[in-house]
C-alpha cells in the first residue's frame, strides 16, 4: 500500500505547483469581487488536474498490479481485458473530472452532454469497424477462445499468440514471422487451440491387396491393436477391417496418443507404422497402391511364322 501512496504522489505535475503557487499569491492581493470568482475557478481547476493526475496513476497501479497476480503467464500488457479495464477507467476519470471543471466555471453542462451524444453518434458511425474490433477483444477477453502463449489455427494461419490488443492480435507463425490479424476477423472465424489439448485422437488407415486370404484379413486388426498396445504412450481404440475398395482391401484404425505435444504424436506413429511394415512382411500380406489388373477371357488364335509364310507364298502364286 505505501509502495502505490508513493508512486501516486511521485506523479505531482510541476506545472501545476507553480500555478498553485502563483494562484496563492494572487490570492492576498486585494481584488475586485470578480476576480477573486475567477482565482477561486481557477483553483478548483488546479486542484482537479492534479487530483486526475493522482487518480489516474493510482488506478493504472492498481490494475497492474491486481492482473499480474490473476494472470498466470504474467503479461499485463498483453492482456486485453486489462487494455480495456485501464482505458475504460482513465475515459470515466477524466471525463468526471472535466465535467467538473466545466460546471465549476460557468459551462451548462446539460447542453454539453447533449451535444456531446451527438457527436458521439456521428463519431461512431465513422470508425465502427475500429469499434468492430474493440468489443471484439472485449470478447476475446471476457470468452478467453485463446490467450497469450497459446498455439492456434485459424483458417490458413497458424502460430502461437504473442499479444491481444484492442484492434489486433499478433501472432508469430511457424516460419518466424508475425501475423498482425484484426480482432473481429478473429471472431469471425473458427479457432483451433492446441494449447488446451490433453490428448491427440487419431485416426489412419490402410490399405492392403486382394490376394491376402480371410484368416489374413481376420489377423491384420488383432496384429494391429498389439503393435498400439505396446507403445507407452498410446492407448487402442478399435481397427476394422472397414470395406472393399475399387483396388484393395481397406482398414481404418483408431488410436490416443497420451501426450499433446505433435512431436511425441509423430515418434508414436512412426513406430506403429514400422513395426506395422515388419509385421505385415511376416504375414506375407503386400499394401496396395492404385493399381488396376485387367483379365482378358479369350484371344484370337495366334498365327505361326511359318503359317504366316505359306500364306504369304499362296498370295503371290
Amino acid at each position: 500500500m505505501s509502495y502505490i501512496v508513493v508512486q501516486v504522489l511521485s506523479g505531482t505535475s510541476n506545472t501545476l505547483l507553480l500555478l498553485a503557487s502563483i494562484l496563492v499569491g494572487i490570492g492576498m492581493l486585494d481584488l475586485p469581487e470578480r476576480w477573486l470568482g475567477r482565482v477561486s475557478s481557477l483553483w478548483f481547476v488546479v486542484a482537479a488536474l492534479q487530483v486526475g493526475l493522482w487518480a489516474n496513476r493510482a488506478i493504472a497501479l492498481a490494475l497492474q498490479r491486481y492482473f499480474v497476480r490473476h494472470n498466470t503467464d504474467e503479461t499485463f500488457q498483453g492482456s486485453a481485458l486489462a487494455t480495456l479495464s485501464l482505458w475504460g477507467a482513465k475515459m470515466l476519470l477524466w471525463a468526471t473530472v472535466v465535467m467538473a471543471m466545466l460546471s465549476n466555471v460557468g459551462v451548462n453542462i446539460t447542453a454539453f452532454v447533449a451535444s456531446l451524444g451527438v457527436g458521439g453518434i456521428a463519431v461512431a458511425l465513422a470508425v465502427q469497424n475500429i469499434l468492430g474490433d474493440v468489443f471484439a477483444s472485449l470478447s476475446i477477453a471476457v470468452d478467453k477462445p485463446f490467450e497469450i502463449g497459446d498455439f492456434i489455427v485459424v483458417g490458413a494461419l497458424a502460430g502461437t499468440v504473442e499479444h491481444v490488443g484492442l484492434k489486433t492480435t499478433r501472432i508469430r507463425s511457424l516460419g518466424g514471422e508475425q501475423i498482425v490479424m484484426a480482432n473481429a476477423d478473429m471472431i469471425n472465424s473458427t479457432i483451433q487451440n492446441y494449447k488446451r489439448l490433453q490428448e491427440r485422437r487419431i485416426v489412419f488407415d490402410f490399405r492392403l491387396t486382394y490376394d491376402c486370404s480371410a484368416d489374413q484379413v481376420r489377423e491384420v486388426p488383432k496384429t494391429v491393436e498389439k503393435i498400439i498396445n505396446a507403445q507407452k504412450l498410446a492407448r487402442f481404440d478399435r481397427s476394422h477391417f472397414r470395406g472393399f475398395g475399387e483396388t484393395s482391401l481397406e482398414f481404418e484404425t483408431v488410436f490416443i496418443v497420451l501426450d499433446p505435444s505433435y512431436n511425441v504424436y509423430m515418434d508414436v506413429q512412426q513406430a506403429i507404422n514400422l513395426e506395422i511394415m515388419d509385421a505385415f512382411a511376416e504375414m506375407d500380406v503386400r499394401f496396395a497402391f492404385p493399381s488396376r489388373t485387367v483379365y482378358v477371357a479369350s484371344l484370337p488364335p495366334v498365327k505361326t511364322s511359318r503359317h504366316t509364310a505359306l500364306e504369304a507364298a499362296d498370295a503371290n502364286a
